[in-house]
């Protein structure tokens, strides 16, 4: 598999804003520090850390796209579509966060409650001690809380054992929808991005599928190297590229130095037979 795409671009990491554990001023240090040359924060459903994240990297001299990861309800499972290069002040997508965050306390305190009943009382309290917008409480703020409790040994395992679908935790949301999503990142100027396709328990009709919608919506990306994906999704996924005629994109997707299994930069580069993201948004770069 040739490599020819050498630019340091990672376009996918989460900070305090969502469910990081890094500041967005820590984040462009770490990104800096680790050779990145072009970086995106992207917390989810939001993009209340953007202002921060702009002038940290211009203070540590890096390039810096705009970006958010949108929750999106597709084929009965959770799908993440991850916006770059947007107007972050733009109607349509404001709005459209604020609606998909509602949802988010209301799931969470019913997970509370269902994690009550099998002998794990007030994990609802203690997960807010890790979250600092209570807007975006999160299965890995519960997760980190369990850890916290001595209830798992670490957050991979809480997720196995209490918040998947099908365990005692788990709480079913309805997000915004796939053409909502890449309608919202579209309309303020920005690029549409399936993000880590390769860890969706899709049928391969069912992926078709999500690839043929984004498509027909205006989707113009997805992640093909990524901190969830190995080898065989990097060649998978820049097949993708090609059929659907998409550009490539490379992200992390690090949360924090404790959890993540691939930091800030860290990443290979893109196959060489792709078209890198970065290339087609070079004037929203900044």
């Amino acid at each position: 598999m040739s490599v020819t795409h050498i630019l340091n671009a990672d376009l996918h990491c989460h900070s305090i804003v969502s469910d990081g554990t890094l500041t967005p001023e820590a984040l462009a240090q770490r990104a800096k520090a680790n050779g990145v040359d072009v970086w995106a924060l992207t917390d989810h459903d939001e993009i209340g850390g953007q202002a921060r994240a702009l002038e940290a990297a211009r203070a540590v001299g890096l390039r810096y796209l705009t970006g958010t990861e949108i929750s999106v309800t597709f084929a009965g499972i959770t799908v993440h579509i991850v916006g770059l290069g947007m107007d972050t002040t733009h109607p349509a997508l404001v709005q459209g966060l604020h609606a998909t965050r509602g949802g988010r306390e209301q799931r969470a305190r019913a997970m509370s409650d269902d994690l009550a009943r099998v002998g794990i009382p007030g994990v609802y309290e203690g997960a807010l001690k890790y979250v600092d917008n209570p807007e975006l409480i999160s299965r890995t703020h519960f997760a980190r809380y369990l850890v916290e409790a001595g209830i798992c040994r670490d957050t991979n395992e809480v997720f196995r054992k209490y918040i998947n679908d099908g365990k005692p935790g788990f709480v079913p949301h309805r997000w915004a929808t796939l053409g909502d999503a890449v309608g919202w990142i579209i309309q303020s100027g920005g690029m549409a991005v399936i993000a880590h396709p390769g860890r969706y328990k899709l049928s391969t009709n069912e992926e078709y599928a999500l690839f043929t919608e984004f498509k027909a919506h205006g989707g113009q990306g997805v992640e093909v190297v990524t901190g969830a994906h190995g080898v065989a999704d990097y060649v998978k996924y820049a097949e993708y590229c090609k059929e659907f005629g998409l550009a490539a994109s490379r992200g992390s997707d690090f949360h924090s130095p404790e959890e993540s299994h691939t930091d800030l930069g860290k990443l290979p580069d893109l196959p060489g037979s792709v078209t890198p993201v970065w290339e087609l948004l070079e004037s929203r770069i900044q």
